[in-house]
């Protein structure tokens, strides 16, 4: 009731023994807090924050528009409360080194398990369409060494994610991948892998967990969970996959409002008053407002 029942710390440690354990680990992104309680209601391992959910939220275009301080500030709000771990979409660092810095101590306090910084010159784009510009590999080495030095938690998990595939190709991208480990990351994602055979190459090039992106209408084939761990997959991310069906939802939902001129039709298709309590824990509010002030 009103927040998690475990630290940031502990949520930080248990991504870490994840990443080391066999098995993969599904992180649905959350459009908003309300959906994060949902991702940890129906099973999976964590939950992620999608800059381009964070930004589309907005009413923005994902193209280094939102701040570090309102992904933090979107963090802060889902950590507190899940006890899954959160992993965060940090784009480029919102900006230089320094920033890319200040940038993980701000999600730090946000109490993220980790996040992730890309290799794209601003201003960055969807790592799924075309015109991406990448930074030369030894900027985005001082970017990731600055957010390693940077972080107060060795359980706080730096990742480094190559947009090299699509541009540079995919051998170009694997000595990306090498060079980031090797400037501390800990995990690599790989963005927009075609399909299983760069998905391989990447396991094959670097011994740290390996995190892929299975993103709607983009550039990669949707893999199942049990195709991903077969090949050795650590991570995987459905950054807007929720976002997507309830703006689906809602824009059929006000075509009917609009058309039929009531809502009665919609309300199979809704989430109940009672369904919504339950995902809130509505009864612990009560029974804890009872217990204090005697409110019934």
């Amino acid at each position: 009731m009103l927040h998690t029942t475990t630290t940031a710390a502990e949520r930080r440690a248990a991504f870490r023994a994840g990443l080391s354990a066999p098995g993969l680990l599904r992180l649905p992104g959350a459009p908003n807090p309300l959906g994060a309680r949902m991702i940890e209601a129906a099973g999976f391992e964590g939950v992620y924050v999608s800059g381009a959910v964070v930004s589309a939220d907005l009413g923005l275009p994902d193209i280094s528009l939102t701040t570090s301080s309102e992904v933090a500030a979107r963090t802060a709000q889902i950590t507190r409360v899940t006890d899954l771990p959160v992993l965060v979409d940090a784009d480029t660092g919102f900006g230089e080194p320094l920033s890319a810095a200040r940038t993980v101590q701000l999600l730090e306090d946000s109490g993220a398990a980790g996040c992730h910084l890309e290799d794209q010159q601003n201003p960055k784009r969807c790592g799924h369409l075309a015109g991406k510009v990448l930074r030369p590999p030894e900027d985005m080495v001082r970017t990731v060494t600055a957010a390693v030095r940077a972080r107060r938690d060795p359980d706080f998990v730096v990742c480094a994610r190559t947009d090299a595939a699509a541009v540079e190709g995919l051998d170009a991208a694997t000595d990306r991948a090498r060079a980031y480990v090797d400037a501390g990351a800990d995990m690599i994602f790989a963005e927009a892998m075609a399909g299983p055979d760069d998905i391989a190459a990447f396991r094959a090039a670097t011994d740290v967990p390996l995190l892929v992106n299975m993103t709607e209408f983009g550039r990669s084939e949707l893999l199942t969970a049990a195709q991903l761990t077969d090949l050795g997959v650590d991570v995987v991310l459905y950054p807007v996959t929720l976002l997507r069906l309830a703006m689906g939802a809602v824009a059929d939902g006000l075509r009917t409002l609009a058309d039929e001129g009531t809502q009665a039709g919609l309300l199979d298709r809704m989430q109940t008053r009672e369904q919504l309590y339950e995902v809130l824990d509505y009864d612990a509010y009560a029974a804890f407002d009872e217990g204090v002030a005697g409110f019934r």
